[in-house]
Parts: C-alpha cells; structure tokens; sequence
C-alpha cells in the first residue's frame, strides 16, 4: 500500500492554517506572508511598512529564521511587537509553527501581522500559514529572471514587491523582463517597485495593504 506522506502532511498543515485564519481574523488582523530569498531586504521592508503604517493600527511581526534572533531584536528595538520562530535547518514555515507564535503574542485589532518566512522561493510556496495575504519580494540584485526559474511562489503572490530599485543601471536588470516574466503566471498581482532603504515606493505599498485587508 503506498501512503501519500505529502499529501497528508499538507492536509494537517491546511487544517492549521484555517485555525490560525480564523483566529486573526476574529482578532481583526490581517495575515501577510512575505516570501523571498536570501537578502532581498524582507526585515527592512517589513520595517518601512511598520513605520509607514497609522500609528492607530496595531501591528506585530513573526519572523522567521534557520537560526538566530537578530532580526527580532531589530525590530523589537524599534518598538514593534515581534516573536521568533528558529527551524533549526527547516526550508520553511509552517502552520504549527505560526499557532505557536501567535500564542507568545499579545494581539489586538485591527491591524497587520507580518510573517517573515524563512529566505527561500523553492519550500515555502506549498505551506499555507493562516495569512490572507502573500507578498513576493524580489530584488534588483537578484536579477530579472526570478519568475521565469521560481514561477510557483510568484503564481500565488498576491502582491509582488521589486525591492532595492535604487539600484537600477548599477546591475544587470532589465524590468521589462522582469514584469514579463511576473505575468506569465500571474495576470493579476499588482507590483510594485520600492526602495526599502530610501522608503521609496513604500507608501503605496501601504496604500495597497490597507485595500486588500479589508476584504
């Protein structure tokens, strides 16, 4: 008899991730996965959209690692609520993971809770975690082929984030490819193109968050 592990895996980790959906959003908070690869500046553009955010709303981040608690401390320095989840080696998030980190949170509504899944664009597309919204940040640096070589992350973001533009004409990018590249699978996902150091573009992100959370 061949037993799908996958499948049943997936399954447990949906039924989590419907929990954890349904918890915030009885809190009144708004989920966003942000999913990306290794330095494409996910903490600093979580932190540009904390500081961007109206100060009535109340935001809290999780922030996902291989190991270490640095980018935490960051933003708990800053004076955001934030808790720690360390894989130990793990590729992803998952929901059980995220339940748990919740309950080392004090939410309250309305606002935003920022999931920073671990930095990879391969693992993390198939692991709901609760959260009503996905956003994909790319960077320039990375260059403009991402989409075409890791076309699941991209076909499920809600939102696609082109960070570190500050940079265009200093690397070898060329956008148009790029935003072709974004809608061969995926017609629908605005994308935005921001500079988290220079908070350029920030605000319509924002703008866009504020929209899509209250549907």
């Amino acid at each position: 008899m061949k037993i799908n592990v996958r499948k049943n895996v997936l399954s447990d980790n949906d039924q989590q991730a419907l929990t954890n959906a349904q918890r915030l959003a009885g809190l009144g908070i708004s989920g966003v996965n942000i999913l990306a690869s290794p330095g494409a500046g996910k903490t600093t553009f979580i932190v540009r959209l904390l500081q961007a955010l109206p100060g009535e709303l109340n935001n809290a981040v999780v922030e996902g690692d291989v190991a270490s608690s640095i980018d935490t401390d960051r933003i708990i320095a800053l004076g955001f609520a934030a808790t720690q989840i360390n894989t130990g080696g793990g590729c992803h998030l998952d929901a059980s993971m995220v339940a748990s980190a919740l309950d080392k949170l004090t939410l309250r509504g309305p606002g935003f809770l920022f999931i920073e899944n671990i930095g990879n664009l391969i693992c993390p597309a198939d692991f709901r975690l609760g959260e009503s919204l996905r956003l994909v940040v790319a960077s320039v640096p990375e260059g403009d082929d991402k989409p075409v070589k890791y076309p699941a992350i991209f076909r499920l973001a809600d939102a696609v984030v082109l960070n570190k533009i500050d940079l265009l004409g200093h690397v070898e990018f060329t956008m148009d490819n790029f935003v072709a590249g974004v809608r061969a699978v995926n017609a629908a996902a605005p994308i935005f193109e921001v500079s988290a150091r220079n908070v350029a573009g920030i605000d319509k992100v924002v703008e866009w968050l504020r929209e899509a959370g209250k549907r």
